[in-house]
């Protein structure tokens, strides 16, 4: 597969048959009011189409629309291997799709990458926190790597929200794993971004913790905000509209090459 080609060339192969980066696109769940949003238009919101991606050589998903409009939430499903995190990794601008755009406020984020990275919090699997820092040193932080002075009043109201409060001086490395990634959560609170990208966000924590999250994402979204999470597990999240990345399997198997028909949540 000539990876230079992708995106570029016609929906047609040549062949008559259809490229598969081209192929129909399924709708979302019909928690979506079935409205067709293969070619979105959300001025102030956050939009993909026509989205592929590959991995040594293989297509992940490839047709994948979505649309997220101030103060909705889209959750992302689908078994292990099927593209969830690689997807919030083009969301979020860490990795270019093979083929597609993925907008911001209806321009392209490549056209102004910054606009969107400071409209925009990412959080992935690994957490990132650093041991030798406390608690509220690690949030001042990244609170700076955002280009801002950190706010101490956000960062004590993120700190009391995650449960961390009584552990703010104490360095990161004496955390439990639970703890750390409150740790990690606690930034997308402590310095404000529209758009929460978040995968699994649920790892390692309690039901306690579980319900903490679940809150902070309900009062962002009351505020206007965005919100995309991908999932193993039922999140609770009221109205989120959904993707099964299952759906978008080249082949109906994951990358890893495991059927994806009937093991989806």
């Amino acid at each position: 597969m000539d990876k230079r080609t992708l995106g570029t060339g016609p929906r047609d192969s040549g062949q008559g048959q259809t490229s598969p980066l081209f192929r129909p696109r399924p709708r979302l769940s019909p928690d979506d009011d079935s409205r067709d949003l293969r070619y979105p238009n959300i001025m102030d919101g956050f939009t993909g189409t026509g989205l592929a991606c590959i991995r040594s050589d293989r297509i992940v998903f490839a047709g994948l629309d979505f649309a997220v409009a101030p103060g909705e939430a889209l959750v992302l499903s689908g078994p292990n291997g099927s593209g969830k995190s690689s997807l919030l990794r083009l969301m979020a601008g860490i990795a270019a799709p093979a083929a597609g755009e993925i907008a911001w406020q209806g321009s392209p984020v490549r056209d102004d990458p910054e606009r969107f990275f400071s409209s925009m919090h990412y959080v992935g699997h690994r957490d990132a926190v650093k041991p030798a820092l406390t608690v509220r040193e690690n949030l001042s932080f990244h609170a700076a790597l955002r280009g801002g002075t950190a706010n101490l009043a956000g960062i004590e109201t993120a700190l009391g929200q995650v449960g961390l409060a009584a552990l703010a001086d104490l360095p990161a490395r004496m955390l439990s794993a639970g703890q750390t990634r409150r740790l990690t959560l606690a930034r997308i609170l402590a310095s404000p971004a529209s758009l929460w990208l978040l995968d699994e966000p649920t790892i390692a924590l309690d039901y306690r913790s579980v319900d903490r999250i679940r809150t902070a994402i309900a009062a962002h979204r009351g505020g206007g905000g965005m919100v995309v999470a991908s999932t193993n597990v039922p999140l609770g999240i009221d109205d989120a509209k959904t993707i099964d990345l299952a759906e978008y399997a080249e082949d109906g198997e994951t990358l890893w090459g495991d059927s994806v028909a009937g093991d989806s949540p």
